[in-house]
This record gives structure tokens, sequence and C-alpha cells, in this order.
């Protein structure tokens, strides 16, 4: 494994639209308009490879919650401007967002290198993929139809009809991991249905979420319709207890989505949740040992290890539990951890110090209840920065915290199994069901095994295959509803019944 430490030269690669980005203010986006926080508080984004203070953003308080919650309502109700557009209008805008992030994509993944970490490569596949959901939402803005119900009793007939309509106001809250990714997910299917939406970007994480509020006013999206609230997590549930608000789309911790659930009940607003996962990655003695040790690896380091899908408990048959480990390791020390803006990096650093020192206490605990390093260490990977080097560890029982607890780093535990039944009751062994993968060339293994996996998203032979045509969400503790696809505006919508007799 190569490491190297982070640096300020990347400043001087920075795109002139960048560079002005990061001088100018960062306010609030409130009624269309950039606003300071009323109080005027303001907080820092760091580079995690440089510890550097990267700009100051402006903090929204509670205060700025209801601010960003009346102007949704405005925008929502009628006879706004908003609720003026046709589905046709919203379809055209929604393909003109898409292709304004297309054209100003590497603006966009320069500032997510810069303010989360990941390699350039990597955030300019996440644009990429905020770009295509523009796209794809826009062809659903004219097909939400409803249905035609014939009804009739004797001596009387009804005409009925269901219709889907806009919830409202929409409170989207977003993690770090993938900012501008989270952020599409959460803007996109919500104003394809026609809601509003207030937007509160994760603290760590807030350029390209502001970016982005800049860009759909360009694009001409009308003042009010999509608001920016960076700030804390008293801002976010400020969101969650007001009653303005229709609906929380939240993705994040288990725990922080408990608390969300509890907050929303107040008023029995609409809640969706994308949480956690301790996604179990099954390699059978009879596949392909190449692929599933590329595979694994691949599950296990993606995005720095900070990924809800990533396969961070490997289980691998008894017969070819070494060889795959020390394939997986291999793989784990030929990673080039470093600044995203290196071209030769292919891990950048944790996106905080706090994330940083809990992967570091999580690995360090699991060394001295007896656990072995077959790849990594329990250190930090450079004296600057929140570096730390993809790490494999075997000689975990089920019981230690490495094993049970979501950890978000580049870390995976690696367990032998004998039996099928075996295997399947230590991978459904766990509170989180968001992701499962199993490897086998009989594929009618792979296909029985993966039916008995309890999560949301089972992968066969391959992991992170995805794409936005496709619903995404766990069972269990990894949240409620489902994000993507079809499904995915179903949680923005009402379904409504009408029935009418005809005389």
């Amino acid at each position: 494994m190569t490491t190297t430490v982070g640096s300020t030269t990347h400043r001087a690669e920075l795109l002139p639209a960048v560079r002005d980005f990061l001088s100018s203010p960062k306010q609030l986006l409130i009624g269309g308009e950039w606003v300071d926080a009323a109080d005027g508080g303001l907080f820092d984004t760091v580079d995690p490879a440089t510890e550097e203070v990267l700009v100051q953003v402006a903090q929204g308080s509670a205060v700025d919650a209801d601010r960003a919650v009346q102007a949704a309502r405005l925008a929502f109700e009628s006879p706004s401007p908003w609720s003026q557009f046709t589905p046709r209008e919203r379809s055209h805008l929604l393909w003109r967002i898409g292709d304004l992030i297309d054209e100003q994509s590497e603006e966009f993944a320069q500032l997510e290198s810069l303010d989360n970490g990941k390699s350039l490569e990597s955030a300019r596949g996440d644009v990429g993929v905020a770009a295509e959901l523009f796209r794809y939402f826009a062809g659903w803005a004219t097909k939400m139809e409803g249905t035609t119900i014939p009804m009739s009793v004797p001596g009387r007939e009804f005409h009925a009809y269901t219709r889907r309509e806009a919830i409202g106001v929409v409170a989207g809250i977003v993690p770090w991991n993938f900012p501008l990714t989270m952020a599409a997910f959460k803007i996109v299917p919500a104003i394809t249905a026609g809601n509003t939406v207030i937007l509160k970007p994760a603290e760590q994480t807030p350029l390209t979420a502001l970016r982005l509020g800049q860009l759909l006013l360009d694009a001409g999206l009308p003042a009010g319709v999509v608001n920016i609230l960076p700030g804390f997590g008293d801002a976010g549930a400020a969101l969650v207890d007001h009653a303005g608000v229709d609906k929380v789309a939240f993705t994040g911790s288990t725990e922080v989505g408990k608390k969300i659930a509890a907050g929303a009940s107040k008023n029995l607003k609409k809640v969706s949740l994308e949480l956690g996962g301790k996604a179990p990655n099954i390699i059978f003695a009879d596949a392909d040992l190449d692929a599933a040790i590329a595979g694994a690896a691949l599950a296990a380091f993606f995005n720095e290890g900070q990924c809800c899908v990533n396969g961070s408990r490997l289980y691998v048959q008894r017969s070819v539990f070494d060889q795959v480990v020390e394939g997986v390791a291999a793989a784990a020390r030929k990673i080039t951890v470093g600044n995203g803006f290196d071209s030769t990096t292919t891990m950048g650093p944790l996106v905080s110090q706090e994330q940083h020192e809990k992967v570091i206490g999580y690995v360090r605990g699991a060394v001295a209840d007896g656990a072995t390093l077959a790849a990594g260490s329990a250190e930090p990977a450079a004296d600057q920065g929140y570096f730390f080097a993809p790490t494999v560890i075997t000689d975990v029982t089920e019981e230690m915290a490495i094993q049970t607890d979501e950890i978000f780093g580049p870390v995976v535990t690696a367990i032998p199994f004998d039996t099928e039944d075996e295997v399947v009751a230590a991978a459904n062994n766990t509170v989180y069901g968001l992701a499962a993968g199993v490897w086998s060339r009989d594929l009618g293994t792979a296909h029985r095994v993966g039916s008995k996996l309890r999560a949301g998203t089972v992968w066969l032979n391959t992991w992170h295959a995805d794409d936005v045509t496709l619903p995404r969400g766990g069972f269990k503790q990894s949240g409620w509803g489902r994000e993507l696809g079809s499904f995915g505006l179903d949680d923005y919508t009402e379904l409504k019944t009408v029935i009418a007799e005809l005389r």
C-alpha cells in the first residue's frame, strides 16, 4: 500500500469557477435569495486531506428553518409559479438541469473532492449519477397517472378514478459520503412530483449542495421550490419538528433515523429513511475466486469504505478461506491512499477527524479483543489529513463490535464458514438489512442463498452494480421506503380517490 500525505498543491489545479465559488460568501438559499443566517452564525468546512479550513458557511438555525419552510410553503401553494407548472414543463426543466450539471461536471467534481476528500475520479462518477437522476425522473414527470375504476351497484352507476398528487413541503436531510448524489436523491423525485424542498446538507460537506442551488436558479426553477439550509443537527431537528413540513426524507445513521421517526410522529408527517448497513458478502468455494476477490475488495473499500451498502462482513467457505483473505489483503496493499487531486490516488482520506478517530478506535478495539490484522493498521496512515489504510481483519467473533457495528471506514472482517445454513444464519444475524452478496458458479446456489438474505439489495457474483432505474432501501433497521426507480415517487405523492355518481 502506498500512502501520500495531503498537501495544498492541489489549490493551483482548481478551475477559475471553483476559485470564484470558494471566494464568494456561502449563504443560505431561502425563497430564491442568498441570505445570511438569522443570527449571523458561520461554521468552517474543512479539507480532510490537509485539515485546513476551505471556507466558512452560514450556519442555519431553527429560525432559518422556519424561514425556509415558509418559503417552500409559499412556493407550493396555488397560485405560485411552481403550482402552475405542467408535468411537461417540469420534465423539460429537470432535463435542462441534468444537462447543466454535465456542462459543469468538473467544477462539481473538484468541489466534491475538496470538501469530502474522495478522489477526483470517484467524484466525477458521482456527478454523472446526479445528472442522470435529473434526466431519468424527467421522464416520470409526465407519467404519474391515476387509474379509472368502474363501479356500479343495482340501480346506480359511478365513475371513480385515482390520482397522484404532491405531498407538499419536503425536508431532505442528507449525509456526507455522497454529498451531490444524495442531494439529488432527495430533490429530484420530490420536485418531479410537484413538491417543494428544503435540503439540509451535512455540515461536513455543504459545498456542492450550495453550488447546486445556484445552478437550479440559473436553470429557471422558481423561487422557493428548492431551499438550501446548511447547518448542524439543530437545523435538521427544527425541520423534523416543524408543523409546516409534510414529509422528511433522510439518509444517514440508524441512530439518527430513529430520532427523526420519533420527532415526525408528533404530527404524523410522512417519513422515508435509508439508514445504516453491515452487509454480508458470502463467497462459496466454487466461486470464480479471482472475480470474488476483486469484488470483495471493491465491496469493502469503495468510497473509502464510507458507503452504507459496502460489504464489510466477509464470509468465505473454509476450504478457500486463506486464499481469499490473502487475495483481498493483497488488493488492499495495492491501494494508493492520498490526496484526491493526485492522479495516482485510489483512496482519499476519511471525511473528518471524528470519523477518523472512530475507525481507528474500532480497529484498535478489535486487536485488543484478539483479532488479527491481515492487512492495514490500527494507526493513522499519515501525520496530516484523515488518512487510513484499507484494513482486513481475521480471527473475529460474531460478538465483537468490529463485527456488529457499522464502522463506515475501509475495514472488512473475514470469517470462515462450512455450510449454507450456517452462513445464512450468520449473515442475517444483524439489525441491519441494506445489502448483501453471494458468489458461486452454481447459479442455483447463488439465487437460493440470495433469496434467504434479508436485505433490500442482493448482488450475485458482483458488487456495487447499480442504476438510477432500480429501487434502493433496506429491511429491518436499515430504513423505511425505497428511493429511485419508479418506486422512488411513491413516497413523494399522496394517492387520492375520486368517486362521482352518474345521474
